[in-house]
């Protein structure tokens, strides 16, 4: 596995936290938060797994599991309150688009391993 992805994932769960830490905690974007939290770790945390010795199936479910928490981040990230402030909003869309990106490069990664 690559390190510069790992890195790059890595960076996008930070940058999702502190984003995050910006929001205004109503009841809606708590729930909200945790779950993207949540989503935006387990891109990385999953792609390290993937690195580990356990076989190749194992490693495609991995990668699989990081491309799915990849794209509920980017489902959370759209729900999150940013209550009209124009630089939450323009944050927000920013780490969309990064989590499409990994997204699709965890595509590529599992086209490849299927082939």
């Amino acid at each position: 596995m690559s390190q510069e992805l790992e890195h790059r994932f890595f960076i996008y769960a930070r940058r999702v936290r502190d984003f995050c830490m910006t929001l205004k905690n109503s009841v809606i974007n708590i729930e909200y938060i945790k779950q993207l939290i949540r989503a935006s770790g387990s891109v990385g945390a999953n792609y390290i797994e993937a690195s580990d010795d356990l076989g190749k199936a194992d490693e495609r479910m991995k990668i699989k599991t990081a491309r799915r928490e990849a794209k509920e981040s980017v489902y959370w990230l759209g729900l999150v309150i940013v209550y009209d402030n124009n630089d939450l909003e323009s944050t927000r869309n920013s780490l969309i688009d990064e989590g499409k990106q990994i997204t699709k490069i965890l595509s590529s990664i599992l086209i490849k391993l299927n082939s």
